[in-house]
């Protein structure tokens, strides 16, 4: 047991001993900055583990600190690798990390890792000056001819090595120039004044930089020279005034300005032309100086009709913008020419004459539609040819010749067969034309003028019918839209024009105001509806004829034929009997009669009948025709009995016809109409007699109604809420106007008043009847105090009652020293004591304003002062009487 512990002891031992581990490292490199792309850093290799697992792809790895991507392992063999530079990141002493530590971590297929550190220092490297921006690549400046020598440009450089920008650097001029120099520290400066057209227009210069180490860099200065504008162009085109013809057209070349710049001698010139004077006709190329007519130059029209010269201002420029120039006047004369034909305003004329119209009358002044635009003599001069047309030549003239005057020298009677012939329609064709040459006239057919003359007709003859009354007769059962006759007017008189019919009076009936319709292009009278020959047998219509001249009446009479349309009609139509079983035969039942009315037919013209209701023929009709009035006769007895008979309720459909005075043969194809009449007979049982039922199933039909609202009825409960708010309203009005009443004549206020107790009598009595008006129960509203006795009594002053005062409520009575031996005074109210109130309940409700109206003995006068004795004693007779009022 120990030898086998031992034995794996040492085969451990053994395994760790050839483990997977890194070579060379860990270690430190140096690079140099600024080193190109697989500059070599370091080489390493790998001491695989005893199975000699090889190291999977993807590894070595680095793991950089600080991080960067300036490095990467190429694999040399499979056990054997480089570190080397990426060049994805400049590797720079100046401005970036000094040292990177490089973690690089190595793996076998088995999984077996090592990891090391190699350590990268980052070199200095002295480096030569830079030009930055566009002055390493070369620089353009630009020097204006004339300027004084001294300041050009000041060059700049930098070294990478000085980050403080304490070192100077040296500035020198490769290529020598007497022109130019530089200084120690970069500043360029020109030594001459430059002449663009005497000298060189541009320099080339080489300029160089120096460290202290004697690194040095160079870069190229190209210096132009700006020539400057000194000169003012000169016109070289000696014309100032240009003749030329109206009528040319946009784009016409009139005339070429030509100037040049002394400034350009020996290159091409860029001088520009405008026209500064303000003008609608003419342009001038900004470029070439040539001048065009943008718009038709017309010598007839605008301000060129008074004045024919159009003055210009030619401007040359040798700059757009600022510059030389120099200014010429030039001036165009237009010239006229006979460029406008002779036309008219109007080329179509329509001229109404009177058939009777007299020989030589002017018809048309031509000269006052036509003209000529041309400027001048004779060019706008023009006369008329001669007149043309089929027919013309005989009726019409131009006198005199070529005066465009037409005067009528035929005759234009409407009637005349030849002027029939021609439909009193005459054209005459005529042209206006030039008298200078080129002689213009018109060339196409839409410039001729063209002169209609129309005849224009008199009414000579009235509008008559062809005949002076008219007869028609139409059935009463003639449909609508039915032929009744034709109405024909005439009027001799040419043209002939639309006649147009129309009902004037007549035609109406009680449903409408007119059964007839007139067409009114043709005169013929249809019906609109049934005419009824019971109603109206004749109708006189009066039908009017109207054209644009005349108009004409005439009577029409239409007769209404008889026909038999109407239905008998009987009295009652629908009836109920009930007769006993054993009702003797050919009796009249109840002494019922149909009496029969038909307003086409006669009385004598009824016939009878029973439909099928009448079951054994029990009903007949005496007289069953030629009567209008019959009765109900009994025909056969009833029998039920033996069974013959088994119903006891008959419904007999009886039919009236109007045809009992045609023959068999004419009832075929005659129109007949035919009533109806219903008759319910319940026969009823005699007493004695026993009637055989077969007895049925009884049967309880309980029939269950529902409220269901129907929208249908939506009226329903529209009606009853609007009902339901009228009368709440009425209910509020004469609670309202109760409310009123009773407070005006039964106040209840109980505060103290402000007006005094007694009034006058007159005011008294005047209030009193205002208040008799009202029904009221027996209120005490009055106090006296009787003469003998002493004692207090309540009264009304109305109606006269009294009562003895309860003893208790009475006041102690108090003694005056008057002469007249009145009754002893009370307290006066306006004393401070209130009035007093009746102890009876019927008193309860009165009023204190009732009280303040109606005086007592104990009452003030209007001054609010006790009344004297006498006054009270007035008072006492009237308020303690019983009789009413003298006035009631």
């Amino acid at each position: 047991m120990q030898e086998a512990v031992l034995l794996l002891l040492l085969l451990g031992a053994l395994s760790v001993g050839h483990a997977l581990h890194l070579i060379h490292l860990p270690a430190t490199s140096n690079v140099a900055e600024n080193s190109p792309p697989e500059t070599s850093v370091h080489k390493f290799s790998v001491k695989l583990s005893a199975s000699l697992s090889p190291v999977i792809p993807g590894f070595p790895l680095i793991n950089s600190s600080p991080l960067t991507e300036a490095f990467r392992v190429n694999w040399l063999s499979d056990t054997d690798f480089e570190v080397v530079t990426t060049g994805k990141e400049q590797l720079d002493f100046e401005t970036g990390p000094h040292i990177f530590d490089l973690q690089i971590c190595v793996k076998d297929d088995v999984g077996v890792t090592d990891l090391q550190v190699l350590t990268v220092q980052v070199t200095d490297v002295n480096e030569p000056p830079e030009f930055q921006g566009n002055m390493a690549k070369g620089l353009d400046l630009y020097i204006v001819e004339g300027a004084k020598p001294g300041f050009v440009y000041q060059v700049e450089a930098f070294d990478p090595e000085d980050t403080s920008q304490n070192t100077p650097l040296g500035y020198f001029l490769i290529s020598p120039s007497k022109s130019f120099r530089m200084s120690a520290n970069g500043t360029l400066f020109s030594t001459t004044e430059f002449d663009f057209e005497a000298g060189h227009s541009s320099y080339h210069l080489i300029v160089e930089v120096r460290d202290s180490q004697g690194l040095r860099a160079s870069t190229e200065l190209q210096v132009n020279i700006v020539n400057i504008n000194d000169e003012i162009p000169r016109f070289t085109s000696p014309t100032h005034v240009y003749t030329i013809p109206e009528e040319l057209g946009p784009g016409a070349i009139v005339a070429n300005i030509t100037a040049e710049d002394p400034d350009d001698k020996g290159f091409t010139s860029f001088l520009f032309y405008s026209i500064t004077t303000v003008n609608s006709y003419f342009m001038i190329n900004q470029f070439t100086g040539t001048i065009q007519a943008v718009r038709r130059i017309d010598r007839d029209a605008g301000e060129l009709r008074q004045n024919p010269a159009i003055s210009l201002e030619v401007l040359v420029k040798d700059r757009p913008f600022g510059g030389q120039e120099n200014r010429k006047q030039i001036t165009f004369i237009v010239e006229d020419i006979n460029d406008n034909p002779s036309t008219c305003t109007k080329f179509t004329f329509s001229i109404m004459v009177p058939e009777r119209a007299a020989t030589g009358t002017l018809l048309l002044d031509l000269n006052k539609f036509c003209f000529d635009d041309d400027s001048e003599v004779p060019n706008n001069q023009f006369n008329f040819t001669t007149p043309s047309g089929v027919g013309s030549s005989s009726r019409f003239l131009q006198d005199p010749a070529g005066s465009g005057k037409i005067v009528l020298i035929g005759d234009l009677d409407y009637e005349n067969p030849s002027n029939l012939a021609a439909g009193n329609k005459y054209t005459v064709i005529i042209q206006v034309q030039d008298v200078a040459p080129p002689y213009y006239k018109s060339k196409y057919h839409f410039d001729n003028i063209y002169i209609y003359i129309l005849t224009s007709p008199e009414n000579e003859f009235p509008l008559v019918f062809d005949s002076p009354s008219y007869v028609f007769a139409v059935s009463e059962l003639s449909p609508p839209r039915t032929r009744v006759g034709r109405m024909q007017a005439t009027d001799k008189d040419f043209p002939q024009r639309g006649i147009v019919y129309s009902i004037s009076t007549g035609g109406a009936s009680q449903h409408y105001p007119n059964i007839f319709w007139i067409n009114p292009q043709t005169g013929e009278l249809q019906l609109v509806t049934k005419a009824d020959y019971e109603t109206t047998p004749i109708y006189i219509l009066r039908i009017q004829a109207t054209n644009s001249e005349d108009s004409s009446s005439v009577t029409v009479t239409v007769n209404i034929i008889e026909e038999n349309d109407e239905k008998p009609i009987c009295t009652p139509n629908a009836y109920f009997l009930a007769i006993p079983v054993d009702l003797k035969v050919g009796t009249n039942i109840y002494n019922f009669k149909l009496t029969c009315t038909d307003l086409d037919s006669s009385p004598r013209s009824f016939r009878y009948s029973i439909g099928p209701g009448n079951i054994n023929g029990h009903f007949t009709f005496s007289p069953n025709a030629g009567s209008n009035v019959t009765s109900l006769i009994l025909a056969t007895r009833f029998d039920y009995a033996s069974g013959l008979d088994k119903i006891w309720n008959y419904k007999l459909l009886v039919y009236i016809t109007d045809d009992n005075l045609l023959s068999v043969r004419k009832r075929a194809g005659a129109l007949v109409e035919t009533g109806t009449v219903t008759l319910s007979i319940r026969v009823i049982p005699h007493p004695t007699t026993i009637v055989t039922t077969t007895p049925r199933p009884r049967i309880t039909y309980w029939i269950l109604r529902k409220n269901v609202y129907s929208p249908s009825a939506w009226y329903v409960p529209f009606v009853i809420t609007l009902g339901s708010m009228l009368l709440l309203g009425l209910l509020v009005s004469l609670i309202v106007l109760l409310a009123k009443a009773i407070h005006r004549h039964c106040p209840c206020k109980t505060g103290k008043h402000k007006k005094p107790l007694v009034k006058k009598v007159e005011m008294k009595n005047t209030k009193r009847e205002a208040a008799e008006t009202i029904q009221m129960n027996t209120v005490f509203d009055g106090e006296a105090a009787d003469p003998v006795t002493g004692a207090i009594y309540e009264f009304n002053t109305k109606t006269g009652a009294r009562k003895w005062k309860d003893p208790l409520t009475q006041m102690p009575k108090w003694k005056e020293s008057s002469p007249q031996g009145a009754a002893p005074r009370r307290p006066v109210t306006g004393e401070g004591t209130g009035p007093p109130r009746s102890t009876h309940k019927e008193g309860d409700g009165l009023s204190d304003k009732a009280q303040a109206k109606n005086t007592g003995p104990w009452s003030r006068n209007q001054d609010g002062k006790p009344s004297t004795p006498k006054n009270r004693n007035s008072a006492l007779t009237r308020g303690g009487s019983p009789k009413p009022h003298p006035e009631k």
